[in-house]
């Protein structure tokens, strides 16, 4: 099984939820980690850990927002550095290319088990020579079952911000070399 490092430079996890039940705001983290297990030959044998350090939130759009997202209201970025997944199974179809990943999600230290619908993008080489695979990722949650309760009644019905939170990571992995013995 070869192990794949997630390149913090070239991968993001970003979110979306709707703003007063009629639009839409999106927002994204550039800081993503972590490490992929992953054989094409084999990938129900895959398991994926990723780490998200929620102070790598870019913009949303509106700075008065983004603070507001990462104050204790919502994500609480000094007490809850990261948002984590870990896999706990794969059930890859599509002849190996997408998976259902399931896995324990954890959001200011609430853990709940999530179906990743994920893509293997495939594998090449860099003008540097490091071997690279691409992979993304989308998920659903309900922010409430981790604790993000925050919202606001509107006047004409509804609520603030939406309950549901859309996600999607996008990263390359580098191939881990395997040390050449003396």
């Amino acid at each position: 099984m070869a192990k794949w490092n997630i390149d913090s430079t070239h991968g993001q996890a970003s979110f979306s939820a709707k703003h007063m039940m009629i639009t839409t705001v999106r927002g994204t983290f550039n800081k993503v980690s972590g490490v992929i297990n992953f054989d094409p030959a084999n990938p129900a044998a895959a398991s994926v850990e990723a780490v998200i350090e929620t102070t790598s939130m870019t913009t949303t759009g509106v700075e008065q927002r983004d603070q507001h997202l990462l104050s204790p209201d919502f994500l609480d970025v000094a007490k809850f550095p990261t948002i984590t997944f870990k896999s706990t199974s794969v059930a890859p179809y599509d002849n190996g290319s997408r998976a259902k990943i399931t896995g324990d999600l954890t959001i200011k230290d609430v853990t709940r088990s999530v179906v990743l619908d994920a893509e293997f993008h495939g594998t090449g080489t860099t003008p540097f020579g490091t071997n690279v695979a691409g992979f993304s990722g989308t998920t659903k949650i309900n922010r409430e079952d981790f604790g993000l309760t925050w919202n606001m009644a509107l006047e004409a019905g509804g609520w603030l911000v939406g309950k549901d939170v859309n996600i999607t990571l996008d990263v390359e992995a580098i191939l881990e070399q395997a040390a050449t013995p003396a």
